[in-house]
């Protein structure tokens, strides 16, 4: 099924959109009629959280096309609200809420995870992820067990009684939802809840460690035994699935379009990610020719070296933050990254982004800038209600994935390594292996390869053969990547939209005589929110031309 959208309201947010980027930009005070877009977006919120079928969410075919009514009503009432004089800040909120319906109506008519994909109902997750909500989708009844303190004061107690409590009957439902054919999402699936009936056995053996009540025994008990049938069903099913995983590739363009603001089509992705392949792979052998005098580097081999090396590594890193006057420093900032410094792993068991680390981390810490991201989202939250929170299905992408890419060379190319030659090797096979992991998941969305095959491409073009060293991670990249539609491509499309945007900041800048200056760029940048790169480029240049050409192609 090809998912269409209506022309109507293509034109109709095109001629907003022409208006409003003429507007000046000095006008910011709320216009009236904001009101009605902070109540509709409560209301859709409300909405789009699904009720409880026995203590479960309900994600029934009969529950979701009766509240089809519903939503239809919600988005007539967001499109009903007049913002043709709305200044840009104000208008892209409206947009956002938009972009989150559209992503909604393409989950039901398209994606259907409740339908196609096994792995959207795992339910426990033992880490935070790097970027403001899980990747992928996810059901509502997440159990967070990284939110956990131990020993559980009585109120966590509850709460964790009450989240494994869902489990079983979640998965109950999933054996009647799940009635799609979505081969590759079905078999990598599996693996899914064979992890989380690791992490129960974890959470197990904290709760009796810590002696606490039976009921907490008991429902960690239903839960993995429920989990366990749940395996046993998915592997009996699997034989008969046969079918596509991917979107295909108008579906694919149409999403990234008008769900996650990427103004590109799945021809323009494959063409610009093979570009970066083959600029990341032709760097690293200029810079391998530039070092070629240079001792080869030196991995870290025990515990201590390991201590040293991410010490030093960190000290390394926001010393170049500061006195290279990068981004303003901030007092969450050292902290938000030791949290996350890594640990020593054994040679043999390290996988790709555990082998860079173990040479130099400070590549990897500077896409750890995600971690500054939720530092500030959590501590300075956004004045607009709407950008406050983190966006649905994953739109946050092309922000939060291509700014933390993006650093990587950019802080390289801004002196990062001056006095480490070797460690810009890294850098070029990490945008080597993003480019890669990308451009296979784009040919699995288009349906031409398989997974299987998609990680094949994974594998062949990241350097030094470093992605052959751990399979785990690579199912885990390409299922994710073939869950969720434009995840796999959102490094390099949204780092390409970063570097865009910094051009024509640039030239805005030389056109009236002003210096570039990086720090004040990155302020911006990140005081606009967790919000698509086009939303962003609109508020910091009054420009949106890229994102009103493809919604007029749309029609």
């Amino acid at each position: 099924m090809e998912f269409n959208f209506h022309t109507k309201r293509v034109i109709c947010f095109c001629l907003i959109i022409c208006s409003a980027s003429m507007q000046d930009k000095q006008n910011q005070s709320p216009p009236p009629s904001y009101k009605k877009v902070i109540k509709l977006f409560t209301d859709w919120r409300n909405f789009e959280n699904p009720p409880l079928l026995n203590g479960a969410p309900d994600y029934t075919v009969k529950r979701l096309k009766k509240d089809q009514k519903v939503f239809r009503k919600l988005e007539k009432r967001l499109y009903e609200i007049d913002v043709s004089d709305w200044p840009i800040a104000f208008l892209i909120d409206w947009h956002i809420i938009r972009a989150e319906m559209n992503g909604y109506d393409f989950n039901f008519k398209v994606l259907k995870p409740w339908v196609r994909d096994p792995a959207f109902y795992q339910t426990v997750w033992m880490y935070q992820s790097d970027v403001p909500a899980h990747e992928g989708p996810t059901n509502h009844a997440t159990l967070e067990f990284w939110t956990y303190q131990f020993p559980l004061n009585e109120n966590d107690k509850i709460r964790l009684l009450k989240e494994l409590e869902v489990i079983p009957p979640l998965l109950k439902q999933a054996q009647e939802n799940l009635t799609g054919n979505a081969r590759d999402l079905w078999i990598a699936g599996i693996e899914n809840f064979k992890s989380q009936i690791r992490d129960l056995d974890k959470i197990s053996e904290k709760i009796i460690s810590r002696k606490h009540p039976s009921e907490l025994n008991l429902a960690l008990k239903d839960a993995k035994k429920a989990t366990t049938n749940f395996i046993s069903w998915l592997e009996m099913e699997a034989p008969k699935k046969t079918g596509p995983s991917g979107v295909g590739k108008d579906n694919y363009t149409w999403y990234q379009q008008n769900v996650h603001l990427i103004p590109l089509t799945w021809e323009e992705e494959v063409q610009l990610l093979q570009r970066e392949l083959d600029r990341a792979w032709s760097s690293l052998k200029l810079e391998e020719h530039s070092n070629r005098g240079l001792p080869p580097m030196q991995t870290a081999n025990t515990p201590e070296e390991f201590y040293r090396l991410t010490e030093n590594g960190v000290k390394r890193f926001m010393s170049f933050l500061k006195e290279k006057d990068i981004m303003p420093i901030k007092a969450n900032m050292e902290p938000a990254l030791r949290e996350h410094m890594g640990e020593f792993v054994p040679e043999e068991k390290r996988n790709f982004f555990l082998i860079g680390m173990h040479y130099d981390p400070v590549p990897i810490y500077c896409h750890f800038i995600h971690w500054f991201d939720l530092a500030q989202m959590r501590d300075e939250p956004h004045k607009s209600p709407i950008r406050r929170h983190p966006l649905l299905y994953n739109i946050f992408d092309s922000k939060n994935e291509g700014i933390a890419t993006g650093v990587e060379e950019m802080f390289m190319h801004a002196g990062l390594y001056d006095d480490s030659p070797r460690s810009r090797e890294i850098v070029w096979i990490m945008i080597a292996q993003r480019a890669a992991r990308g451009l296979g998941s784009l040919y699995a969305h288009a349906n031409e390869m398989s997974m299987e095959e998609a990680g094949r491409v994974h594998v062949k073009w990241t350097p030094r053969n470093w992605m052959k060293r751990e399979p785990h991670l690579l199912q885990f990249e390409q299922h994710l990547y073939l869950r969720q539609p434009g995840y796999g491509t959102c490094y390099i499309t949204g780092k390409y939209l970063i570097e865009k945007l910094i051009a024509e900041w640039a030239q805005k800048l030389e056109e009236k005589g002003h210096p570039f200056v990086i720090k004040d760029f990155f302020e911006t940048f990140n005081n606009a929110g967790n919000i698509p790169v086009e939303l962003v480029r609109w508020e910091m240049t009054g420009s949106n031309d890229d994102l009103m050409r493809k919604l007029m192609n749309n029609k």
